[in-house]
């Protein structure tokens, strides 16, 4: 038997979405995919990286802010109370993680220095992995 931090909550793990997962993984376009499935944040993380890819930070912020808050959401509902760990090595929860890791970047680059220190720290405090497997760490 293995004990984690008494004091910590549990992980939060986001339920399985296979529908939307399924497109994404089979190369249909985010923005389609995110139209027939809105409150799917992997849509939007893949919509802002894109979008920073191309320079368009603004709308990468959009994109990502998007994600970000559905995900929010979602992990409210699956218990979350607004703190503890989300693992990023639970792939339900790398949409929401991604989404906040454009949200950072986008913010650092439009100068919006305390929404960046805030997203990463948020990432950081959610998942170590994730800063580093989005390029947070």
């Amino acid at each position: 038997m293995t004990h984690g931090n008494l004091l910590e909550p549990e992980a939060t793990k986001l339920p399985e979405r296979p529908e939307p997962q399924a497109a994404l993984d089979a190369g249909t376009d985010p923005a389609e995919v995110a139209a027939e499935h809105p409150d799917f944040s992997a849509t939007w993380a893949a919509l802002g990286e894109r979008a920073l890819g191309e320079d368009e930070v603004v709308a990468a912020y959009a994109y990502a802010r998007t994600g970000y808050h559905r995900g929010l959401d979602q992990l409210r509902r699956a218990g979350w109370k607004g703190f503890g760990p989300v693992p990023w090595a639970h792939g339900p929860n790398q949409g929401f993680l991604r989404s906040l890791a454009v949200l950072a970047k986008a913010a650092g680059r439009i100068g919006e220095t305390e929404e960046y220190e805030r997203c990463k720290q948020f990432i950081i405090d959610s998942d170590p992995a994730a800063a580093q497997a989005t390029g947070l760490a």
